[in-house]
């Protein structure tokens, strides 16, 4: 193996460990597999969503509902990216580039999803017909209607957590 591969190497068990997993036979391994025939959702089994506690449709107003609010729950990428490279193992995809998938909070943070449970992180695919960046603009909308009151929060999560192709229409808005 050449310096610069044991060098990567190295940097990847660093990072993995950090995170709390571990790099076995040249990639990280994962006690369960996850389908990607759910794509662009994630495997439900594998990432069915979680919920931050301290956001309730009685909260609304001192968290989500506040500008820059994501930012002070959002996780390091020091968090992240280990957990990235896990469940891109987990999802046993082929292409294993971090940079090529977002890793993505199924119920996002806008809506109260759990920062930091890997229940409600996945890595989404930033190719494909419905990339990343495609959920981005459902989240921002849904965060609106439920801010203005238009949508409760509980009826957004669902939405987005059953299949956010579809949640604007679940919940009413175009």
């Amino acid at each position: 193996m050449r310096s610069t591969q044991r060098l990567s190497c190295a940097v990847a068990a660093i990072a993995l460990a950090f995170g709390g997993l571990a790099l076995t036979t040249g990639s990280a391994h994962a006690a369960t597999a996850c389908s990607q025939s759910h794509l662009p959702l994630p495997d439900a089994a594998c990432q069915p969503g979680a919920y931050n506690p301290d956001v309730t449709q009685s909260t609304i107003r001192s968290t989500i509902c506040v500008p820059g609010w994501t930012k002070t729950v959002r996780p390091p990428v020091s968090y992240t990216t280990p957990l990235k490279i896990k469940q891109i193992g987990q999802y046993g995809y082929t292409d294993t580039t971090t940079a090529d998938y977002e890793e993505d909070h199924l119920i996002p943070l806008e809506l109260g999803g759990a920062p930091k449970d890997p229940k409600n992180l996945w890595p989404e695919p930033r190719y494909g017909k419905q990339p990343a960046a495609s959920k981005d603009s459902v989240e921002n909308k849904l965060k609106v209607a439920v801010c203005n009151g238009t949508v409760k929060l509980d009826a957004a999560r669902s939405a987005i957590a059953t299949d956010w192709t579809t949640a604007l229409s679940k919940v009413g808005i175009g």
